[in-house]
Order: structure tokens, then C-alpha cells, then sequence
């Protein structure tokens, strides 16, 4: 039987460095020589999951097939990588925790005193080892939080045990640290790295290469330094510049030799590296032949993170056709204020998931706008449901409809929580999450979109669309043309009479990739384009007819010029 390598990625210095896209860009490495990867996150918080967290806090909340809410860093593996992540892939020290005292409340401990170490460090093992197996070639964990951190020493302590447990050919330690470029001094400055992986070292984690993070690339006598100071091979220190292109990475950890390192170290023979298809996706990102502008209405655009999913999709639509992809956030507080010249000058809207009262007027104005105005439109769960709120109010004429979620007290529950989705979510809670099928209506937009009857996409909602107002909505031109298989719940919605009009309950980002967009965004970009060329003919029209009526008025004008009437 094989033994499974482990690749461990710290951080240090500060959070924020990039060890998730550095995660990824291993994984796809080591993909690109035949390996089959899985990755995992360990989270240092408190909190069970991050389901309840503020996006502001902690960014989107990624959901996998199996219905867990994970931290976003999952969303980076399953992009750059062939993996499909799972539950036990993302865990937190409150997860941690549970489990231990849970078991301690068994007896299982026999009575003995429970402590940090062996009983938290023996179960963060375990989870870490529960990810591999024979058919996993290597796992790279990454540790979340700084060094340095209380928040993070039971993790450094178990992957600390790890490499004595499996053998140092089969662990290898990578640091993502912090090279900053002073512009003051004119100097790249190496000591927040020293103190970082001093700090390492004093746990008793040597690491073995350094990914050193900077705003550019490192020149050989950095990288000597470094290598010094920190008791590495000059040739374990790999610089991870800024790049225009996240999906840049794997071609720039190649050049700099990481793949072969991760190679030699793990003692992994594996064929030759085949990263064409990351070059042809940089350079469909680069060489682009038009553009569109997507207003995104939501509440959270202050901090972009919290649609890191629905970003990159974006960004994978707008690969597919060479475009490139403006995205213009646009909060819906500011258009509740009825500020709608913030999403005027748009190709096409998007409004995405979300939960709260708070901003959902100013989304009901959006796709207002856009219905009218024959916009592309694009509702993702709680965006599908305000188009059916203000479907309800401004073309059915039901006043005060609304969604039971923002008033309990409204006499047209267009949205409501549903008994056959109470049914359905014991397994999430009071959520319906993960993995669900839907079937799609021959002849739909939604059949066009994605050229197949019976489909699967990730949930992460509480509430559905009315099925007693289903009816009624078709008949004036709104339709749920794909549904749960019984029949019982509206998956997608769609609008007659206009160019392209769409809402899904489900969150098509989830499964969108580079290498495999998905055809709810290759579809919804093609729409803004298209409006955006329609949009561009009229003003080549309106121009043309411009210089032909000046034209007109110089001929006719007698010497000396046009008047100033003219």
C-alpha cells in the first residue's frame, strides 16, 4: 500500500498572504505531473463553521456537495484543481473541541485528565489523516492564522508530531512569509521573514522551502539572505511576486522550481509538468477582444471577498468568449436611497445571495430596472427570489408582497419557508445545503443555458418561492421552468418577452472553474455582450447620423462657416 505525502503550509508575518491561492497552485503542480491531490484547511477560530460568520469577518462562505459551509479557501482547491472537496475538508478548532469534550462526556477517555496535548493534538491527527487515502497521492494542509498566534499552536503541534509519526520523506513543511518592498530605503527587507521563521523554529518546525511573498520578484542575493538567516537551501526560497492574474500562479511556481522541489523533497517521481492548459487560460485572461460591465447589487460590496466564488465565475464567463469582464459593485443600500444612476451604463445586472432584510428594496429596485429596461439579468438565490417579490408587486399587482424572511406579517408570502423544504433540510439544520437535483423544462432558457433536462447544483438557503403563487406568475410571463424532482419546489425562474432574464435558487458559482466555466455564467457574460454590441450600434447609428446632418449643414451653410445655430 502506498504511503500518502503531506505538504503543511504556514503562514507568517501577517494573514492575508496568499497561502490558500498557494495551496492551490501546489495542488494544480502536482496535478500537472499525474498526482491526485486533495486539500485541507484547518481554521483556527472557535466558531463550529463559518455558516454564521459576517461576511465581513470572514469573507464568502464556500458550500460543498455534502452540504457543509466551509471557509473560502476550498473554493481556490476545487478551481485550480480536479479535486471535489467534502466535509472533512475544512475544520475548526470549535469543531475540534466538541468532538474531544463530546467524547470525554462518553467516558471514552476513561476518566483521565483531558488535556491539549495528547487529546486535542491526537484529533486534529486524525482529521488531518481521515483525508488521505489510497487513492490520494498527496494532501496539502494548510494551517490557517500567523504564527505567532495562541489561536494556532495545537495545529503547529500536531503537524509538528505528523513528521515524526510518518517520516520525514513523507511531510514537507512550506512557509508563506512576508518580503516587503520599502519604498523609502529603495530595499526589499528580509527581517519580517527572519523573525517569522524564527518564531516557527522556537515550536520546533523547521520549514523546508519558503514562499516569500512580495510586490515583486526576489533577485538571487534576497534569496542567499534568506536562505542564510533561515537555515534553508538558497534554492527552497521561492519568490511569489504579485501577479495581474491569479491564475498566473502555477506557471510562475513552475519557473521558479517549486514543482521539481515538492518533487525531491516528498522523493515522488512523477512524469514531466503539462501546464498548457494554465497558459491558455492566462492568455485568454490577457488578450482579450471585448468587454462588458456587470453591475453586482448587494449589500456586502464593500469588501469583495464575500463573492469570491461569484467573482471568478464571472471572470470564467468572460474567458470563454475572450472578454474581458468589468465588475461594478453597487451597494443596494445606496439604491434603496434611489440613487439608480449607480447602475445605469450597465450590460447587465447581477444580484446574488445574501440573508437579511437589510438592502433587499434596493435589489427589488434592480431588477425592476432591468426588467424594464430589457437589461440581462441574473438572481442567485436570494436575487431570484426579489425578482419574484417584485415580479409580484409591479406586474401581478399584489401589494405589499414580500418575503416572509423580511415581513412575517405581509398578505402575499411570495416567499416562504416551505413543509416540503422543512423535510428536506433535517440533514442542514434550517438550511437546505449542499448538492440537490433539479429538472429542467425542454425548450426553457434554463435548457439552452445548460443543454441538459436533469441537473445538480449546491443550495444554501432557508426560504423558496410560494409554490400556491406559481401558477399565477406564469400566466403574466414569469415562469419556474426547472424544478425539485417531486414538482414541489421552483429551482429556476425565467421572464417571457426579454432578452435574457434568469434566477436560480441553487449558487451555480460553486462549481464554476477555469478550465470548466459554468454555463450559467458563459451564458449570462454572452448576454452582456451582446446587449453591450446593441448598445454600441446605436451610438455608431446615432453618430453616423450626427456627421451626416453636420455634413448636411456645412454644405448648405454659406461662406464663412456654419452659423452658430448650426
Amino acid at each position: 500500500m502506498k504511503q500518502t505525502k503531506f505538504i503543511f503550509v504556514t503562514g507568517g508575518v501577517l494573514s492575508s498572504l496568499g497561502k490558500g491561492l498557494s495551496s492551490a497552485s501546489m495542488g494544480a503542480l502536482l496535478e500537472s505531473r499525474g498526482l491526485t491531490v486533495a486539500n485541507l484547511k484547518m481554521d483556527p477560530y472557535i466558531n463550529v463553521d463559518p455558516g454564521t460568520m459576517s461576511p465581513y469577518q470572514h469573507g464568502e462562505v464556500y458550500v460543498t456537495d455534502d452540504g457543509a459551509e466551509t471557509d473560502l479557501d476550498l473554493g481556490h482547491y476545487e478551481r485550480f484543481t480536479n479535486q471535489t472537496c467534502h466535509k472533512a475538508s475544512n475544520f475548526t478548532t470549535g469543531k475540534v473541541y466538541e468532538a474531544v469534550i463530546t467524547k470525554e462526556r462518553r467516558g471514552e477517555y476513561l476518566g483521565r485528565t483531558v488535556q491539549v496535548i495528547p487529546h486535542i493534538t491526537n484529533e486534529i491527527k486524525n482529521r488531518i489523516l481521515r483525508v488521505a487515502d489510497e487513492k490520494i497521492d498527496v494532501v496539502i494542509v494548510e494551517v490557517g492564522g500567523t504564527v505567532g498566534d495562541i489561536e494556532s499552536l495545537p495545529f503547529l503541534e500536531a503537524i509538528r508530531q505528523l513528521k515524526y509519526d510518518l517520516g520525514a520523506d513523507n511531510c514537507l513543511f512550506a512557509h508563506v512569509t512576508l518580503v516587503p518592498f520599502i519604498k523609502t530605503a529603495d530595499e526589499l527587507k528580509t527581517k519580517p521573514t527572519q523573525h517569522s521563521v524564527k518564531e516557527l523554529r522556537s515550536i520546533g518546525i523547521q520549514p523546508d522551502l519558503l514562499l516569500a511573498r512580495s510586490d515583486r520578484a526576489l533577485p538571487n542575493e534576497i534569496k542567499q539572505k534568506i536562505a542564510l538567516f533561515c537555515n534553508v537551501p538558497a534554492g527552497s526560497v521561492v519568490s511569489a511576486p504579485d501577479v495581474d492574474c491569479i491564475y498566473r500562479l502555477p506557471l510562475v511556481f513552475h519557473d521558479e522550481g517549486l514543482d521539481d522541489l515538492l518533487s525531491k523533497k516528498l522523493n515522488i517521481w512523477a512524469r514531466h509538468p503539462d501546464l498548457s492548459v494554465w497558459a491558455d487560460i492566462v492568455d485568454r485572461f490577457k488578450n482579450t477582444e471585448r468587454e462588458a460591465t456587470i453591475g453586482i447589487v448587494g449589500k456586502y460590496v464593500h469588501l469583495i471577498e464575500s463573492y469570491k466564488s461569484l467573482n471568478e465565475a464571472l471572470v470564467h464567463g468572460g474567458m470563454t468568449h475572450r472578454a474581458r469582464v468589468n465588475l461594478k459593485y453597487i451597494s443596494s443600500d445606496e439604491l434603496e436611497e434611489g440613487k439608480l444612476e449607480a447602475i445605469e451604463g450597465c450590460d447587465a445586472i447581477l444580484v446574488p445571495g445574501g440573508f437579511g432584510e437589510r438592502g433587499s428594496e434596493g435589489k427589488i429596485s434592480a431588477v425592476r430596472y432591468a426588467r424594464e429596461n430589457k437589461i440581462p439579468y441574473l438572481g442567485i438565490c436570494l436575487g431570484m427570489q426579489m425578482a419574484v417579490v417584485e415580479f409580484a408587486r409591479n406586474v401581478l399587482n399584489l401589494e405589499k408582497a414580500n418575503s416572509r424572511e423580511f415581513d412575517s406579517e405581509t398578505p402575499h408570502p411570495v416567499i416562504d419557508l416551505m413543509e416540503a423544504q422543512k423535510e428536506i433540510t433535517e440533514k442542514g439544520g434550517t438550511m437546505r445545503l449542499g448538492k440537490y437535483p433539479c429538472i429542467i423544462k425542454p425548450g426553457s432558457l434554463a435548457h439552452r443555458i445548460y443543454d441538459a433536462e436533469e441537473i445538480e447544483e449546491r443550495h444554501r438557503h432557508r426560504y423558496e418561492v410560494n409554490s400556491d403563487y406559481v401558477e399565477q406568475m406564469a400566466a403574466a410571463g414569469l415562469r419556474a421552468m426547472g424544478m425539485s424532482p417531486n414538482g414541489a419546489l421552483c429551482e429556476t425562474v425565467e421572464l417571457d418577452d426579454h432578452p435574457w432574464f434568469f434566477g436560480c435558487q441553487f449558487h451555480p458559482e460553486y462549481k464554476s472553474r477555469p478550465t470548466r466555466p459554468h454555463p450559467v455564467f458563459v451564458a449570462f457574460v454572452r448576454a452582456a455582450l451582446e446587449h453591450r454590441r446593441g448598445k454600441d450600434e446605436v451610438l455608431e447609428q446615432n453618430d453616423s447620423e450626427g456627421e451626416a446632418e453636420l455634413a448636411g449643414a456645412i454644405l448648405q451653410a454659406p461662406p464663412g462657416g456654419v452659423s452658430p445655430e448650426s
